[in-house]
């Protein structure tokens, strides 16, 4: 029975990456990933994390990929009595050409899986689910869903928010669903909206339009439950004019791109992504409504975080140990856990913010939205937090 480096649990963009990067260093990885449907949704990265994806070659050209984005406007559309005023940040005022780019997660995902190829590692890629997981000794032995074994030293889940990794080795998170929903679809308004993403600030979520290729729009409306399912049964031409009336008719007529899906919405609080040479990467280890561009950046930050502690405990061409395992799973988690705790709480206190109806609460964020719209240092701090360092 062969024996691997690392069992990883995952075939979304997360794992994909992980296992690349792994391969290149000469890792043998048997990784599950079961076949899925295509990912129609995209991801706004900010450009430290391109960075990153340029520098480990996980996307070395992201001009001809992602789509620039600029500006970020912020329009508050509610009918509450406290108002927020409008906001505009420009790349410009941290000395950026862009905040970051918006990627096709299919386009992503290809470019994901070219990483590694020619290198000496070796992955032996399972189109099967885990069915069982266990410890034996030093091994984790993993079953699939075809009842074949097979033993890893370290294990690695990238296996989402219903994460049987996370789950089967006990780690302790909180878990809070919402009552609201992500609706995600593709169009195009008669007038660009240029590089900048638009949000508009409802009672109930944000209504985001984020610039793609070719004047499209990728939009991520949060709203209720019933809203959005009530939504799904209307008719394109209904649903164009709503996506009209949502954006207060600034840009013309909407025209529909692409089918309709809707998601919900969950946080996951973890207080470690790591232990005992089991490591949690992308929504294995963190969940939060889809706000301010953080989702996928944190995912690829936890694998960055993951290569930078198996470099520093097992370089290329180092087979990895049990001992190895355990120290490598201690060193991400150290290195992940304030990242978590301030991003996290950042996105939470953005989301209830918008929600709340509590006068008070109100009045907090319309005064943090004017400080952020006056004071240059707060500025500059939120583009810091914003962009994930």
């Amino acid at each position: 029975m062969a024996e691997y480096d690392i069992a990883l649990v995952g075939g979304g963009l997360t794992g994909v990456a992980l296992a690349g990067l792994l391969k290149a260093r000469g890792k043998s990885v048997v990784h599950f990933a079961p076949a899925m449907e295509k990912d129609y949704r995209t991801s706004a990265l900010m450009m430290p994390t391109v960075e990153f994806l340029a520098q480990s070659g996980l996307c070395e050209d992201p001009d001809s990929l992602g789509y620039p984005l600029r500006q970020i406007r912020i329009i508050d559309a509610t009918q509450r009595l406290l108002r927020s005023p409008e906001a505009l940040f420009d790349s410009k005022e941290i000395g950026r050409e862009q905040f970051g780019y918006n990627f096709p997660n299919a386009d992503l995902l290809a470019h994901f899986q070219k990483v590694g190829e020619g290198k000496d590692g070796h992955i032996d890629q399972i189109d099967a689910r885990v069915g069982l997981i266990e410890r034996r000794d030093d091994l984790f032995v993993i079953t699939d869903s075809h009842q074949q074994e097979h033993h890893a030293r370290l294990l690695v889940g990238a296996d989402g928010k219903k994460s049987m990794v996370r789950q089967h080795f006990g780690f302790a998170y909180d878990e809070e669903p919402f009552e609201q929903s992500a609706l995600v679809c593709d169009f195009e308004f008669e007038r660009s909206i240029g590089d900048c993403s638009i949000e508009f600030h409802y009672e109930n979520g944000p209504f985001t339009l984020v610039p793609a290729h070719n004047n499209k729009i990728n939009l991520v409306w949060l709203d209720r439950h019933k809203v959005l399912n009530d939504t799904m049964g209307l008719s394109d031409e209904k649903f164009e004019q709503l996506l009209a009336e949502k954006a207060h008719h600034l840009f013309g007529h909407a025209k529909l791109l692409s089918k309709r899906f809707v998601f919900p919405l969950t946080n996951i609080h973890m207080r470690t992504a790591g232990k005992d040479g089991v490591v949690l990467v992308g929504e294995a280890a963190h969940a939060f409504p889809p706000i301010g561009a953080q989702g996928l950046n944190l995912g690829l930050r936890d694998v960055e975080s993951f290569i930078e502690a198996l470099d520093e405990v097992a370089p290329a061409g180092t087979p990895i140990s049990a001992s190895a395992a355990r120290k490598i799973s201690d060193r991400y988690a150290a290195k992940r856990t304030a990242d978590l705790i301030k991003t996290s709480g950042f996105v939470d206190g953005l989301f209830k913010s918008l929600l709340s109806d509590f006068l008070p609460a109100q009045a907090l964020r319309l005064s943090g939205l004017w400080a952020l719209k006056t004071m240059q240092p707060l500025r500059k701090l939120a583009f810091k937090i914003g962009m994930g360092r």
